[in-house]
């Protein structure tokens, strides 16, 4: 007779978990239960990578999602001209639920509509307010906080409060390439994007905090890219949230014909595979490759400056996009009005 690897794989687990000797050979669906907690912070009224991050995270069980903040990007900025972004990016975060079928939908409130001027003193802001509280809730479960815009309203509320660092992870969408983690990929010479929100602020979380960082640089976040017809066919049978997230993309390839080819880069992605898509049994984003290494200063110029002494944090130098993608489709189909 054969041997029959599902059988044997069955068997082995149940030498190892008798427990689930209960369940039937074959189940309907399969089961998760939230691992971490997250605090969602974007640029919703921006690029639309973030709502794809958005609705992607809002999908996966393994999450709980504390609260989502709506930010700021530049000013000017052609994406959002406005002087209320963060209170654009709000509504339009809550727009993109009304599109899903979800049995919990997180609060949601708007960051600062801009960075506070230079040497102002912290404001306990609604979103402060907010962070300080679930930093300082107890909970077997790990804080993230996912980041893929600016950092304002977490500097904001670390400077309020300095013990809290230490009770969270920053995973940040955000800063420029390190030269030596990746050689054969040159630095671009311009500033990096989310960097420049506020520069301000991630100077004071990288360079005068105890915060713990996951950092995606400009050049690993560059990589989760995909291509219009991949887009198209997987958000075919995606229903109604299908349809937003092509018109808010369609949006910004209008805004820009002629530019963008036919690919787009999902750079926020990586906030969802760090977090909900960890390995099984030991929790951590086993497919991702990174570097530990001591946490660089950031210049006044955007740039790094080595401190062999600071604390250490991870530098990520690949995110799994296969993993990514394909669980983002599946979700989407499955959570879809």
């Amino acid at each position: 007779m054969p041997h029959d690897p599902t059988h044997i794989a069955r068997r082995t687990l149940l030498g190892a978990f008798p427990a689930l000797a209960l369940l039937p050979a074959t189940a309907q669906a399969l089961t998760a239960t939230p691992r971490c907690r997250v605090i969602i912070d974007n640029d919703f009224s921006g690029d639309p990578d973030g709502l794809f991050q958005l609705a992607h995270h809002l999908l996966s069980p393994s999450t709980e999602i504390a609260f989502i903040i709506g930010s700021h990007i530049h000013d000017p900025e052609p994406f959002d001209p406005s002087k209320v972004q963060a209170d654009n990016a709000a509504r339009i975060a809550r727009d993109l639920m009304d599109q899903m079928r979800l049995a919990r939908r997180p609060d949601v409130i708007a960051g600062r509509n801009a960075a506070p001027a230079p040497g102002a003193p912290p404001e306990q802001t609604p979103a402060v307010r907010r962070i300080l509280a679930e930093a300082r809730r107890d909970s077997k479960l790990p804080l993230y906080y996912v980041a893929g815009a600016g950092l304002t309203d977490l500097a904001e509320a670390i400077r309020v409060d300095p013990s809290i660092a230490p009770r969270l992870t920053l995973i940040w969408i955000g800063g420029p390439e390190h030269p030596d983690s990746r050689p054969a990929v040159p630095v671009q010479q311009r500033q990096e994007y989310n960097l420049t929100i506020d520069l301000p602020a991630a100077r004071f979380l990288f360079n005068d905090s105890a915060l713990p960082i996951w950092q995606v640089p400009r050049d690993i976040y560059r990589t989760l890219m995909i291509s219009h017809a991949e887009l198209e066919s997987g958000l075919s049978g995606a229903g109604a949230l299908g349809r937003f997230l092509l018109d808010h993309l369609e949006k910004i390839i209008r805004m820009v014909p002629n530019h963008l080819g036919e690919t787009y880069i999902l750079g926020d992605s990586p906030l969802v595979t760090l977090t909900a898509l960890q390995s099984s049994f030991e929790p951590d984003a086993a497919s991702s490759d990174y570097l530990i290494r001591p946490t660089p200063r950031i210049t006044e110029k955007a740039t790094y400056e080595p401190a062999p002494n600071a604390r250490p944090m991870r530098l990520y130098t690949s995110i799994d996009t296969r993993l990514t993608f394909a669980d983002m489709f599946a979700k989407f189909r499955a959570g879809s009005l």
